[in-house]
């Protein structure tokens, strides 16, 4: 069984709805002395971040994994859901006195979010050394983390000859020319949302076929319309999959880097890989929230179209 590694945030995300909207609250007129108080009858906290959902989806897949993450003392609850999975703990590491990350989302009827998150242990995730695994990784990816975590996570994997997977997510804004040219160098694979790619290119001044050239493959997702893979000079077009009435896109690009993982581990050519993770996608976003799907491998056999390895 390869051992993969999955290097990110764990996080709460509280997600309350407002039955108004918030145009209603807010005057333009006296945004400068701004105070409102909004009643959200509706609360629900769901288990969250990165590297929490990422390995979420690979259980689905049957396929544990190794989470290196940092959180605080309220972890206890998401250590009760993780152990449901074949999920290793071994590598969370808690900072004292601090809490777990944790995004606070209001939105109203017209779907408009007012978000705050709250960082906490996420800013310590290079307290965290890979240095410390005794298993052996066939591959890691790098999600979305502290920027210290980040740019030492890669700089170990490097030097221990592991290959990965560079997802940087909204944390993008983060790094500099220098610390973004030093992750593409290092990595074998790197997987970005179609804005978070122009992004990249803006502040590296790559073209994309330069930053395709550097890595063994580069995956661009584009939401309902697909996704693009680039590997050995060739783009390989992934179609989306039809979802009549989809709920939530929140972990939907997790999902997708989960099918990643799974296709590049068990030698997939770089269209099954693609088709997978669009199915993993396309079954995230029937449910609210980055962990609340469920699918059975039959069932993502018959949306993928073959038997899974």
């Amino acid at each position: 069984m390869s051992n993969i590694l999955v290097c990110g945030s764990m996080a709460y995300d509280s997600i309350m709805v407002f039955h108004d909207y918030f145009k209603n609250h807010i005057l333009p007129d006296q945004i400068h002395k701004l105070s409102v108080s909004f009643y959200v009858p509706e609360l629900k906290r769901n288990f969250g971040g990165t590297a929490g959902n990422i390995a979420y989806n690979l259980s689905l897949l049957k396929t544990p994994s190794l989470v290196m993450a940092t959180v605080g003392e309220d972890f206890q609850p998401y250590v009760e859901r993780l152990s449901k999975y074949e999920i290793i703990q071994d590598y969370i590491k808690k900072i004292p006195d601090t809490l777990t990350a944790q995004a606070y989302i209001t939105t109203d009827l017209d779907d408009n979010q007012i978000t705050a998150f709250h960082p906490g242990a996420m800013t310590q995730s290079h307290q965290n050394s890979i240095s410390l695994i005794s298993e052996d990784v066939s591959l890691a990816i790098i999600a979305p983390d502290g920027k210290d975590g980040m740019i030492q996570h890669a700089r170990e994997c490097t030097e221990k000859n592991i290959p990965f997977m560079f997802d940087p997510g909204q944390g993008l804004p983060m790094f500099d020319k220098d610390e973004l040219m030093n992750f593409i160098d290092q990595a074998h694979y790197i997987a970005l949302n179609d804005y978070e790619l122009q992004l990249l290119l803006d502040k590296t001044g790559l073209t994309i076929q330069k930053l395709a050239a550097s890595v063994t493959a580069l995956i661009i997702t584009k939401g309902s319309k697909g996704s693009s893979i680039f590997s050995n000079g060739e783009e390989i077009i992934i179609d989306a999959i039809t979802i009549k009435n989809p709920i939530d896109p929140t972990g939907c690009g997790d999902a997708y880097r989960a099918g990643l993982i799974y296709g590049i581990i068990n030698k997939y050519d770089w269209a099954q890989t693609g088709q997978l993770a669009s199915v993993m996608g396309a079954i995230k976003i029937k449910s609210q929230g980055g962990q609340n799907h469920t699918a059975s491998i039959s069932e993502i056999e018959s949306l993928f179209g073959k038997s899974l390895v």
